[in-house]
């Protein structure tokens, strides 16, 4: 068994992106609060921009990128997906109608004879 270690290495200049991207973020929430003065299209505007300058910043960064890595090897994975066809997924489907049908039949089936073995043959209750 191979205890080996992984090691993550974050630069200097990766940390000041993510950490420019946070002061982004904030003043993009300080911008909107600080300015309904001045209108609600520079108010949008301005948060708007901001957000969009911090998502662009944290993708310049190495977790952004690796993210980018991750969502596109997910998509990857996703075109590998081989769908059933129509007539397949409606054949699960009554399958799985058919099944949920018998089980609550013979739940019902059960509760009505343990109901029938207690009550009426055990302690002779009479409805």
């Amino acid at each position: 068994m191979s205890t080996a270690q992984i090691e993550n290495v974050t630069s200097t200049a990766d940390k000041a992106k993510l950490a420019a991207a946070v002061a982004l973020v904030l003043a993009a929430l300080a911008a909107f609060y600080t300015l309904p003065a001045q209108g609600v299209l520079i108010q949008w505007s301005a948060l708007v921009a901001c957000l969009l300058l911090a998502v662009i910043v944290f993708f310049t960064s190495l977790a952004g990128r690796q993210l980018i890595g991750f969502g596109r090897d997910a998509w990857r994975e996703v075109l590998k997906v081989v769908w059933p066809t129509r007539k397949e997924a409606m054949q699960m489907t009554a399958y799985v109608f058919g099944f949920v049908l018998i089980m609550a039949v013979f739940l019902w089936l059960t509760d009505k004879t343990l109901e029938w073995l207690l009550y009426d043959l055990i302690l002779g209750w009479k409805k």
